[in-house]
C-alpha cells in the first residue's frame, strides 16, 4: 500500500493510501477525490484523469507509453511531467507520491 497524495488546482490536499496494482486513477475513485472524473473507466480512452506528476517521483512513475501521449494531446495544459493517473500502477515504491491536478479539471 502506498500514501499518495492529490492536490487539487485551488491547493486542497487529499492524502489517501492506495492498494497496490490498482491505479493512480482507482485509488482517487474510490476516495472520492475530486477533480479526476475517469469517463472511460481507465482504458486510456479520454484525458479526464490527467495529472501533473511531482518533480521528485518522474522517474519512479515511469514514462507515458505511446497510447498514453496520443490521450494526452486531449488534455488541456499539458506539460513535460503530465500523466495520464490510469496508467500509474500503484507499487510500495510509489509510497509518498504526490500528484497536482490541472486548473480544468476541478
Amino acid at each position: 500500500m502506498a500514501k499518495i497524495t492529490y492536490i487539487e488546482f485551488g491547493g486542497t490536499e487529499h492524502a489517501v493510501d492506495v492498494r497496490n496494482g490498482l491505479s493512480v486513477m482507482e485509488g482517487a475513485i474510490k476516495n472520492n477525490v475530486p477533480g479526476i472524473d475517469a469517463d472511460c473507466g481507465g482504458a486510456c480512452a479520454c484525458a479526464t484523469c490527467h495529472v501533473y506528476v511531482d518533480e521528485a517521483w518522474r522517474e519512479k512513475t515511469g514514462t507515458a507509453s505511446a497510447m498514453e501521449e496520443s490521450m494526452l494531446d486531449f488534455a488541456q495544459n499539458v506539460e513535460p511531467n503530465s500523466r495520464l493517473s490510469c496508467q500509474i500502477r500503484v507499487t510500495d515504491a510509489l509510497d509518498g507520491l504526490i500528484v497536482r491536478l490541472p486548473e480544468d479539471q476541478h
